[in-house]
């Protein structure tokens, strides 16, 4: 009974330990978060208002994206209720051909008034009213009646309920009309507000150290975002030898009391012979293989086996020329806007948000100090702290952080610094 409760206990300061690592996790990502902002504070007024039209794009489509699942499932259920209302209806038409079987032999046998009135009409509340008058007859009888009244009421409700689905749709529809509404003029704002910019921009494409700033930018982030995910991974560790420690110490702990016990049991004999008292071992929990903690290992054996984020025109690739004395860190695919953005392999997302020169940028972590980068995107899909599958849809195409034509950004890193993607990926 003490063990248990000690088990008990040992879980709750797990979980409450969890719960504080998690905690101070996101206080971290969200100093970060400021500490970036901070460092941009020197954006001038357009490009603020650039960053929240696309962020608000990105909000936009995200919604979008959700309301169309929705819709999609919600036409799926009008379609699932559609069938199954054909097959009530099929099992009611064959129900009142056996009452039509049953009136002949009514009538044959002179008592046709019992039941004719059923078949006088088809509105399901008169028949079930005048079903009651049917109680009289045979268990058959009686049996065939109870599975027709269940048959119309739920014929009734699956009418109610594709009524309440097709309501639903509309709604849906509505939402997505304003959402759409709203989505437009956030575009319309940033179209103005590219306009407005166009010139500078251009200016600073053409400077190499505008370029260099951006990479560096980046690098800085990619950095900070490593020693995050360095700190978690010990404390992690800690925990786990935290925990370790204490199973142990309660086995040691165990084991003492039961080997004083024995003692103590030995003497006691010794002195006074007694019927030897079977006794159950007191049961202990089972200590845990601590948890095996992402080194990368996983991703390291999909190399050559991965796929591009998405299809498209490939226009820059990593190593190559970009402006004068600075060279791509990874690939540029051009693309339609609105392009779906696979994860290439599992991972877990530890940086959604605007970051100038790359737009919506998404990052994920896939151990083992390797990042996967998707920037200049239409919309992000997923937030910081979710996990995603190889193939997941985490963003859609863009042009945002000011580029003149859509498509995706798209690095790896390794240990902080960028590796040629096209090592990784299997172009075929």
């Amino acid at each position: 009974m003490g063990t248990s409760w000690a088990g008990t206990t040992g879980r709750d300061e797990q979980k409450r330990a969890a719960e504080s690592e998690h905690a101070e996790l996101r206080k971290k990502l969200n100093d970060l978060k400021q500490d970036i902002l901070k460092t941009e504070s020197d954006k001038q007024h357009a490009e603020d208002e650039l960053a929240e039209s696309e962020a608000a794009i990105s909000t936009a489509n995200r919604k979008l994206f959700a309301l169309n699942a929705e819709q999609q499932q919600t036409q799926q259920k009008i379609i699932d209720l559609a069938n199954q209302q054909q097959q009530l209806q099929q099992q009611v038409d064959q129900q009142k051909k056996q009452f039509s079987t049953l009136l002949r032999q009514q009538y044959q046998t002179g008592n046709s008034d019992r039941i004719k009135f059923l078949l006088s009409g088809d509105n399901p509340n008169r028949i079930n009213r005048d079903l009651q008058y049917l109680g009289y007859v045979s268990q058959s009888q009686n049996r065939l009646i109870t599975q027709l009244r269940e048959n119309l009421a739920a014929v009734e409700s699956n009418k109610l309920a594709t009524e309440q689905a097709k309501l639903d749709l509309d709604d849906i529809a509505k939402e997505q009309e304003q959402q759409k509404a709203d989505l437009v003029k956030q575009q319309n704002k940033r179209a103005a507000l590219i306009k407005q910019l166009s010139s500078k921009l251009t200016a600073q494409r053409k400077e190499a150290g505008q370029l260099q700033k951006n990479e560096t930018r980046l690098a800085s982030l990619v950095d900070k975002l490593n020693r995050l995910i360095e700190e978690q991974r010990k404390a992690e560790l800690l925990q786990q030898e935290k925990r370790r420690a204490a199973q142990l110490a309660q086995e040691a702990k165990r084991k003492a009391e039961a080997q004083q016990n024995a003692a103590a049991s030995k003497q006691g004999n010794q002195k006074t012979p007694a019927k030897p008292v079977v006794t159950a071992p007191e049961s202990i929990e089972v200590t845990k293989t601590p948890e095996k903690i992402n080194d990368g290992s996983q991703f390291a054996q999909l190399k050559g086996r991965l796929r591009l984020p998405i299809k498209g025109e490939l226009t820059a690739k990593f190593g190559s020329q970009r402006g004068e004395g600075t060279v791509w860190k990874g690939l540029f695919i051009r693309a339609s806007e609105g392009t779906e953005v696979k994860a290439i392999a599992s991972g877990k997302v530890i940086f959604a948000e605007w970051l100038r020169g790359f737009g919506n940028l998404i990052i994920l972590d896939h151990g083992g100090q390797y990042m996967s980068i998707y920037g200049n995107n239409q919309a992000v899909l997923k937030q910081a702290g979710e996990s995603v599958n190889a193939g997941d849809v985490i963003a859609s195409v863009g042009n945002s952080g000011g580029n003149e034509q859509s498509g995706l950004y798209f690095e790896l890193r390794f240990q902080g610094k960028a590796i040629d993607p096209l090592g990784w990926v299997n172009l075929k």
